[in-house]
């Protein structure tokens, strides 16, 4: 058996943590009128290569309840994993990086904002589970349209 056949790809969550959190309730006011909020949500990830076979991925989200034209609360959470990526093909590894890990991540940063939001006496907010993979093919597509349209 030669040495190319004895390598395996590796791919392995090897810790999860939470790398930043707040919870912020800029007025007690909003405990006294009646709960009807509108939620601004905005979601984003990164990757950063920490040595030949680790990666960083984290998953940050920011929302920001109003309530009767009123900051009700501000929860920002970004989750975070290491991850083991080693001899897998290069071409591969924005798919990995960009939605396989995010996948990973999301239950548990959903469950870190509703646990907040919770714990600061607002009704439960349960994420909408999000398709990374679908996320990243459209992001794909449009950076490839955008290269067509920038060598016309």
């Amino acid at each position: 058996m030669s040495e190319e056949q004895q390598v395996q790809p590796q791919l392995a969550l090897e810790r999860i943590y939470t790398k930043d959190i707040s919870f912020e309730v800029p007025g007690a006011q909003v405990f006294t009128k009646q709960w009807q909020p509108e939620l601004n949500i905005n979601l984003s990830s990164a990757a950063e290569k920490i040595d030949p076979t680790h990666f960083e991925v984290s998953l940050k989200v920011v929302v920001q309840a109003n309530n009767d034209n009123e900051t009700a609360f501000i929860v920002d959470v970004t989750q975070s994993g290491i991850f083991l990526i080693d001899n897998i093909e290069e071409d591969r590894l924005p798919y990995i990086l960009g939605a396989y890990c995010p996948n990973i991540l999301f239950p548990f940063l959903r469950e870190a904002v509703n646990d907040l939001v919770t714990k600061g006496s607002f009704p439960q907010l349960l994420l909408t589970p999000i398709n990374f993979d679908a996320e990243f093919e459209a992001n794909m597509q449009r950076a490839q349209a955008a290269a067509v349209e920038g060598q016309a």
